[in-house]
């Protein structure tokens, strides 16, 4: 089965140059992430998204969620100590190509991955923000102030919703008209990361654009039309894409349009496993190429028997 999305593989820095196909392997993506047993988010949505464009994910466990697809309940933190000795276990024998950053917990497993960060310099770390309106607030501030001074400073790009970022780094806007994108990115770079992808920007007619900017220029825009759906995992989904293109050696405009791209097939085929909100379908291209353009129905014999069940989110694609 054909993936439009994967990426070609990628010379080994490790190995010694020769033109032996065996040597080319995908590249490696090392996500920092809690896991999430709804699979809605976290190391599950990172993984599936990696492994989706065509890269291969090293997940390293900070923590896990108690959550459904509806609420998040509780956050089972793990130590600094538990996370260094993963990522430098894996680091010392594999050739991380982009670290990513999820939500990791806590001030001093941000402190932790920003310390490997500055060890490795020369990879690229792409940094996800969540909402973190389910947390305790006294907690929310001391994250996000661990994140701002710890963590940004070793950031390549900073992805987050419009929302989210607004509050967080321009928390006393005071003009009369909404921030834009570079003011979003000026705030981000003065913390020290030189880009940020700030997503869900609401526009007329029920549209949202999506701006990769820096201080001083917009590098790629992508505009989709609203989904009338609530969804979780979606900025997993887009920031953990974004870090396998890149890995995989797409330059940063174009990872980013192909990465928004790769996200609104995900959220046209969206379903609902549980009683809450809607998930991504990351590994969509997978069920769809029986699929012709214009088709409203998927006859049975034309798929395997293993896709035929639970398949009505199909006809989205």
């Amino acid at each position: 089965m054909t993936n439009p999305y994967s990426r070609p593989p990628v010379q080994d820095p490790l190995a010694p140059e020769s033109g032996d196909a065996s040597e080319l392997q995908p590249a490696c993506v090392m996500s920092f992430n809690a896991s999430d047993p709804s699979g809605a988010a976290g190391l599950c949505a990172d993984a599936l998204a990696i492994a989706s464009v065509g890269a291969h994910a090293l997940p390293i466990v900070t923590g896990s969620y108690a959550r459904d697809t509806g609420a998040i309940f509780e956050h089972f933190g793990m130590s600094e100590e538990s996370v260094v000795a993963q990522a430098r276990a894996v680091l010392e024998d594999i050739a991380v190509h982009v670290i990513k950053v999820g939500f990791v917990g806590s001030p001093e497993n941000l402190s932790a991955i920003a310390a490997m960060a500055s060890d490795y310099e020369d990879i690229p770390v792409v940094a996800y923000m969540p909402s973190l309106s389910w947390w305790d607030e006294a907690r929310i501030d001391n994250y996000l102030d661990a994140f701002a001074e710890l963590l940004l400073p070793q950031t390549t790009i900073l992805v987050g919703h419009y929302s989210t970022l607004w509050r967080w780094l321009l928390p006393d806007w005071s003009a009369q008209s909404n921030p834009q994108a570079r003011d979003i990115a000026r705030a981000a770079e003065a913390l020290g990361a030189p880009y940020t992808l700030v997503t869900g920007i609401p526009l007329p007619d029920q549209w949202i654009d999506n701006v990769l900017a820096s201080p001083s220029e917009i590098l790629a825009s992508e505009k989709f039309e609203r989904i009338e759906a609530v969804f979780v995992g979606a900025g997993d989904t887009l920031s953990a894409a974004l870090a396998a293109l890149l890995a995989s050696g797409c330059d940063l405009a174009s990872a980013t349009s192909e990465a928004l791209n790769y996200l609104d097939r995900c959220l046209l085929g969206g379903f609902q496993p549980g009683m809450g909100h809607t998930l991504p379908d990351r590994l969509f291209w997978a069920q769809a190429e029986a699929l012709a353009p214009g088709d409203d129905e998927v006859p049975a014999n034309d798929l395997p028997q293993a896709l035929t069940q639970g398949l009505s989110h199909v006809t989205k694609h």
